[in-house]
């Protein structure tokens, strides 16, 4: 079958290349890629960045955003032929507390095992077997826009989280800032405004399809500075990973903020900030910020549930290029407009 693979931590090395199947110790379930997501992740792993062949061999096949259609499973099982359905990308170390309940996106070792990063084959093929567990059936409506489900499981944990967190104490949130215009930030948003609160996102550009968008969910946009915004926001979810950026949201929060940071930052830039004040003002303020990565079932389910109860019109305005397996390379090569590019790897129906 045709798989987009690399050598892992080399850069200028992907291809579209031919792997076996998918072996049937991967699981009794036997599913059809239909289309991956391409996000930062995929690009830094081409870059050689990081990323992991699984054990004996020396390609990856990337590819964690994923929506298949299933060709066979079990009989009297959970999932049927034809069901369209979404892979969960991380698999418990089996040795830790929390992987041991389920938790597995709050991993204690760091032995995991993610599908299309570290150690096994991601859904850049053409097929792939997985066991029921770890796949989840999304609702027939959204057709191809499931594929939106793997980003959207990010930001499902990031409220579930910073609903945990303000449950320390009498919370009634009003204000949410999100920082980045990217998928991650756009779905942030649409989850803010289907808790029925006031959403500002602040992103660099000035017009286009961003401010479309998040006028189109009933939200704020913004450009420019932190502070040019004019807000104290009970909750502020970062996504770009901006160093400055981030201390800018820590320092903007409300009293008793909740400030969750999404991004990854890339690290070797140095910045100026007063951390005494910031401290002082976290201390008595009783802020709280916190990182987040990664999703467990229970945030793939609440993702699915916000997919379907979204305007799916909106949606479809996220998927900038939808770009077919011939012209694979295409996918990989970021252009100006885009907000989320995704590789088709077989026709729906």
């Amino acid at each position: 079958m045709r798989a987009v693979t690399v050598l892992p931590l080399k850069s200028g090395t992907v291809d579209l290349t031919e792997l076996p199947d998918p072996p049937e110790s991967d699981g009794e379930v036997l599913v059809k890629t239909r289309a991956v997501g391409v996000c930062g992740t995929d690009l830094e792993i081409i870059a050689g960045e990081y990323g992991w062949a699984p054990p004996g061999e020396e390609r990856l096949a990337i590819g964690h955003e994923s929506l298949g259609e299933v060709v066979s499973a079990p009989s009297g099982g959970e999932f049927a032929a034809g069901d369209l359905v979404v892979a969960i990308v991380r698999r418990p170390c089996n040795h830790c507390s929390n992987c041991a309940v389920g938790e597995w996106d709050m991993c204690r070792s760091g032995d995991y095992v993610e599908w299309g990063i570290k150690q096994h084959h991601g859904y850049a093929r053409e097929h792939y077997r997985i066991t029921p567990d770890f796949l989840v059936k999304i609702d027939p409506s959204l057709g191809n826009l499931g594929v939106l489900l793997e980003p959207t499981t990010v930001v499902a944990k990031a409220w579930d989280h910073i609903s945990r967190i303000g449950a320390r104490a009498e919370w009634e949130p009003k204000s949410v800032l999100v920082t980045g215009a990217g998928p991650i930030g756009l779905l942030a948003a649409l989850l803010g405004v289907q808790r029925g609160l006031e959403v500002h996102v602040l992103d660099q550009v000035t017009e286009g399809l961003k401010p479309t968008l998040v006028e189109k969910l009933g939200a704020h946009y913004h450009s420019g500075n932190v502070a040019d915004v004019g807000i104290s926001p009970d909750v502020a979810i970062e996504c770009t990973g901006v160093g400055q950026l981030i201390f800018d949201v820590m320092d903007a929060a409300g009293s008793n903020g909740v400030v969750c940071l999404t991004g990854v930052s890339s690290g070797g830039r140095e910045l100026s900030v007063d951390v005494g004040m910031l401290n002082r003002r976290m201390v008595l303020e009783n802020d709280v910020v916190f990182g987040s990565v990664n999703a467990n079932r229970r945030h793939y389910e609440a993702g699915a549930q916000a997919l379907a109860d979204a305007d799916k019109d909106w949606l479809g305005k996220l998927i900038t290029r939808s770009v077919p397996l011939e012209s694979w390379r295409d996918a990989y090569t970021r252009q100006p407009n885009d907000v989320k590019v995704v590789l088709e790897l077989a026709a729906g129906g």
